[in-house]
């Protein structure tokens, strides 16, 4: 799909979000843009099912199929297997994370963070779907870094049943960290405290 056809859809198929964590999605991307998501196994959304914004403000809703051999169910825990709760922190952030990059921002995601986060329940290798609802609260491009952030509030739910409450996530964009050349030494090879 070109540019402008990936701003202006408000729904995403596997295929496509498989397709932007690859970076072939867009066609026709401008420059900069250089934004992820993880791929399989780690990607934690399926489709979207809606995405839409007003203003400063918007709305996303995912789902996750829970497959039976997921990687996690392996080796969390032995004996017991359940989703990690962090792994629904991780969806938010990821899907906030795509509604910065369909806004419009330009650079490479990360996550920086969240407020209280609160586990009600648990998902396990029978359940049949996760779905992530995010009221975004607010998106802001900051002209003079280039940088973009959203902070939103997300709830994890599992067959229709609240198992979290993530509040305040916040999610970033920032040009000149990414690391294409990976495994090779450059100068983005080495982490640390971003914009110095």
């Amino acid at each position: 799909m070109t540019y402008e056809e990936f701003q202006k859809c408000s729904r995403f198929g596997q295929e496509d979000l498989i397709a932007f964590a690859y970076g072939t999605l867009v066609e026709d991307p401008p420059e900069g843009f250089a934004a992820r998501l993880p791929a399989p196994p780690f990607l934690m959304a399926d489709r979207i099912l809606e995405i839409w914004s007003d203003g400063r403000q918007g709305r996303i809703v995912a789902e996750q199929d829970i497959r039976l051999d997921a990687w996690y169910f392996q080796c969390h825990m032995p004996g017991d297997p359940v989703q990690p709760g962090c792994l629904g922190v991780d969806a938010i952030w990821q899907l906030l994370g795509f509604f910065c990059v369909w806004r419009g921002a330009l650079g490479s995601g990360r996550a920086l963070g969240c407020g209280e986060v609160v586990f009600s329940g648990q998902i396990r290798p029978f359940n049949r779907c996760v779905r992530y609802e995010i009221e975004v609260r607010r998106f802001t491009h900051l002209k003079e870094s280039g940088a973009s952030i959203v902070i939103g509030e997300g709830m994890v739910s599992v067959d229709g049943e609240t198992v979290a409450e993530i509040h305040g996530a916040r999610t970033g964009v920032f040009q000149g960290i990414a690391y294409p050349d990976y495994p090779r030494r450059s100068a983005n090879a080495v982490g640390g405290r971003m914009g110095g």
